[in-house]
């Protein structure tokens, strides 16, 4: 063992430069460029990002095109030649200065250090693009693959929450590069699509995480991270332009009158449409209502005694039915629900794609039954007076509830409410698995 790392040592010492200077070709905000970034900043040697590049015209030209024939980003050039593949230049990067501690102090933990560089690019990063490049319309969208790649992400996270319940770091007491590599692949889900109804479930990748980005090395070059508000809604495939069409040869052979014709011009079609500003939601442009639902949230939230003398009191006084709707829904297909784990799951796997209506939506889940089958019971609250069509449209578990809007003409319907709000148990006749709530 100690013969086969001193050979890994002698050959990492034998691939060292001193005094170089490599540029790194990449946009100022991409995340695979930061890993070798903030290795340079661990490691003390410079890394100089390329100027003035643009994405989707540097990485076309020729000169780029030499070092990397595909035409991904990033590249990094060296005096020996360029690297690309974002990890490889990283491992580049951190073994241009020798005795540095990203590469950890033992066989064992450069082991460890590849195998967490290798899980998180496929399976932390993996299943963030695949939930998340869909959404924003650069490949199809399909709920089923969607439902998948959420379904693989959360069993990463799962299984790097349990790793990190007693660690710091990934591997040993201090960053190594399975750190950067690890926290830059989570910058991007953090920041676009993870929110933190999400990430709530793993408490102690939040913690590394905002750990990570905090410090002072990674802070410098990925500056203030924000937590995505909600998850992006589903926009359509963008389809690759139209080349313009070559331009017809002028008729030599026209009568001298016709020639001598003014001729109006017409104005030039460009290759591609301007983009167009985004459309308000139609929800935005409803009469203003008297109720203000973060105002009930609040409430709901920091009401912990005299439940219903101040809680539900308070949501009756402020409930407006010109402005918002309420709306009962169950479960199609309660007869499924024969194992409580998995039935917890699919109700957190529905609040989690409901994400997109958190600015106009209130909503509780009830999970109801000692042993199964389990019924799935909810109450939700909606801004207008109809289900939003976007929400319909865009997340596929609605269909998969009965929808009944809530006559609050009729006090039975409204005690129903109260005792939903409320989490009352039991409820009608049953006890209660769990009681999940969306706000």
């Amino acid at each position: 063992m100690a013969l086969i790392f001193e050979t890994y040592s002698a050959r990492k010492s034998a691939t060292l430069h001193f005094d170089t200077n490599e540029v790194l070709h990449a946009g100022s905000t991409n995340k695979n460029a930061f890993k070798a970034l903030i290795a340079a900043e661990y490691t003390g040697v410079k890394v100089e990002l390329v100027k003035n590049f643009e994405m989707g015209v540097s990485n076309k030209s020729p000169e780029f095109l030499k070092m990397n024939p595909i035409g991904k980003v990033p590249v990094l050039e060296t005096p020996d030649g360029p690297v690309f593949e974002s990890n490889a230049i990283a491992r580049y990067v951190a073994r241009l200065k020798v005795d540095n501690p990203l590469y950890g102090s033992s066989l064992i933990e450069y082991a460890h250090i590849e195998q967490w560089i290798d899980f998180a690019s496929m399976e932390i990063d993996a299943n963030i693009l695949r939930w998340y490049i869909p959404r924003i319309g650069f490949a199809v969208y399909l709920p089923p693959a969607e439902e998948a790649a959420i379904s693989a992400l959360k069993r990463a996270l799962e299984a790097l929450n349990t790793h990190l319940a007693s660690k710091t770091y990934l591997v040993g007491h201090s960053v190594t590069l399975a750190d950067i590599i690890m926290t830059c692949n989570l910058t991007l889900g953090f920041s676009r699509i993870l929110s933190k109804s999400f990430t709530s479930e793993f408490p102690h990748v939040e913690r590394y995480f905002w750990t990570m980005v905090n410090q002072p090395n990674f802070r410098k070059i990925l500056g203030e991270v924000k937590q995505a508000e909600s998850v992006p809604p589903v926009q359509s495939a963008k389809k690759p332009s139209q080349p313009k069409e070559p331009a017809k040869p002028k008729v030599k052979d026209e009568p001298a009158k016709e020639a001598k014709k003014e001729v109006a011009k017409e104005p030039a079609v460009e290759e591609e449409e301007a983009p167009k500003p985004k459309p308000k939601n139609p929800l935005d442009l409803l009469p203003p209502s008297k109720m203000i639902l973060d105002e009930w949230k609040r409430l709901y939230s920091n009401t912990k005694t005299n439940f219903r003398e101040v809680a539900i009191k308070g949501f009756w006084d402020m409930y407006d039915p010109e402005g918002y709707s309420l709306w009962f829904c169950d479960y199609k297909y309660n007869d499924e629900n024969t194992v409580s784990f998995v039935t917890l799951n699919k109700v957190s796997g529905f609040l989690q794609r409901m994400d997109l209506a958190r600015k106009y939506a209130f909503g509780k889940m009830l999970i109801i039954g000692s042993e199964p089958p389990f019924k799935v019971k909810g109450l939700w609250i909606f801004r207008g007076k109809e289900i939003p069509h976007f929400v319909i449209d865009e997340c596929y578990d609605m269909e998969l509830y009965e929808w009944t809007k809530v006559d609050i003409s009729d006090e039975a319907q409204k005690e129903r409410v109260n005792q939903m709000i409320e989490d009352h148990e039991p409820f009608e006749g049953e006890a209660l698995l769990d009681a999940k709530c969306f706000k």
